[in-house]
C-alpha cells in the first residue's frame, strides 16, 4: 500500500472524528500468522445437503459470526480471516464468496423456519422470496483462499486492500458520506442494500465493483450482528481507489471549513456520552 496514504491517514482520522483506524479487506493466498478466525469445519454445501451428509448440529454448535471475529480483531488491533474451511457461519461462507448456492436449510432458517424442526429468523417473509433474492444478489466468488480484514497500517508494502471499511457513529459517518460525494460528484455514490452485516462489508461492495460501479456501502443493519457493533455504530465500506481519493482530497473539502467544526463539537459530546477516547477502537 502506498506509504503516503498511511502518512495522511492519521491526520484524516483525527480531523474526521473517527475513534479507530479503518480496516482493509482483501483476498490472499497467505493465511495470516496471527489474528482471529473460526475453527475449521466441513463446508456445508447444497450437494452435501441433498445427500443428507451435513451434520447441522455440529455446524450450528460451532457457529462463529464473521462480525464477531472482526469485533475481536478490532479490539486487539489485529486481523480476522476466513476461508472455505474457516467460515464459522453457514450464512457468512456464502456471503464471503466461498460457497454457492446457499443451502435450503439456511434459506429456511433465515426466513420462516421449518415446522417441527427449527424456528425461523423471519428476516424474509418466505423461503421462496429469500431464495430468489440470494440468486439475484449472486455474491462474487472468492478469488483466493483467504478473506482477510486487518487495520490499514498493518498492510505490507506489497499488499493492497480491495475494500476499506470504517466502523463509526453518525457524526463522523456524515463526514465520510459527504466526502464520498465530494470526490465523485455522484449523488447516489452511497448505497445501503439489504443483507447481513458481512454482506455490507464484502458482498455488496464487491458486486458493485464487478459491475464497474464506484459505490460506498452503508451497513450494520443486520439485527443478529448488532451485538458486534458499538452502540449507535454502523459500517461504511468503500473500494480502495475511492478511499485513496478521499484521503488525497479531504483537505480541499468541507472537512477544513467552519461547518465541520460544529460537527466536531458534537463528536466530542458523543464521546463523552459513550466514554470514548480517540484511537481507543471498539
Amino acid at each position: 500500500m502506498k506509504q503516503e496514504i498511511n502518512e495522511k491517514l492519521r491526520k484524516f482520522i483525527e480531523l474526521s472524528g473517527l475513534d479507530e483506524e479503518p480496516m482493509g479487506i482483501y483476498y490472499t493466498d497467505r493465511q495470516p500468522a496471527e489474528g482471529f478466525s473460526p475453527e475449521p469445519m466441513d463446508l456445508p454445501t447444497r450437494e452435501k445437503e441433498s445427500k443428507k451428509e451435513i451434520n447441522w448440529g455440529a455446524v450450528f454448535g460451532n457457529f462463529s459470526c464473521v462480525l464477531g471475529n472482526i469485533w475481536r480483531a478490532r479490539r486487539k488491533k489485529t486481523a480476522a480471516y476466513f476461508s472455505a474451511e474457516r467460515f464459522g457461519c453457514p450464512g457468512g461462507v456464502f456471503w464471503l464468496g466461498f460457497m454457492k448456492p446457499q443451502t435450503e436449510t439456511v434459506i429456511h432458517y433465515v426466513s420462516s423456519g421449518i415446522p417441527g424442526y427449527m424456528e425461523g429468523e423471519f428476516y424474509c417473509e418466505s423461503p421462496d422470496a429469500l431464495r430468489s433474492t440470494l440468486e439475484s444478489i449472486d455474491p462474487p466468488s472468492a478469488t483466493k483462499p483467504f478473506c482477510v480484514f486487518k487495520p490499514l497500517t498493518q498492510f505490507l508494502a506489497d499488499e493492497e486492500p480491495l475494500l476499506v471499511t470504517f466502523f463509526t457513529r453518525p457524526e463522523p459517518l456524515c463526514g465520510l458520506h459527504q466526502l464520498a460525494f465530494f470526490v465523485t460528484n455522484d449523488p447516489e455514490v452511497v448505497a445501503s442494500p439489504w443483507g447481513p452485516a458481512c454482506g455490507s462489508l464484502v458482498t455488496w461492495p464487491m458486486k458493485y465493483l464487478r459491475g464497474n460501479q464506484t459505490k460506498a456501502v452503508l451497513g450494520g443493519w443486520d439485527v443478529s450482528a448488532r451485538k458486534f457493533f458499538a452502540n449507535d455504530e454502523l459500517s461504511f465500506t468503500v473500494p480502495y481507489p475511492l478511499f485513496e481519493q478521499m484521503i488525497e482530497r479531504y483537505e480541499e473539502s468541507f472537512l477544513t471549513k467552519k461547518a465541520w467544526g460544529l460537527v466536531q463539537k458534537k463528536i466530542e459530546r458523543s464521546r463523552n456520552v459513550w466514554n470514548k477516547k480517540p484511537g481507543t477502537g471498539a
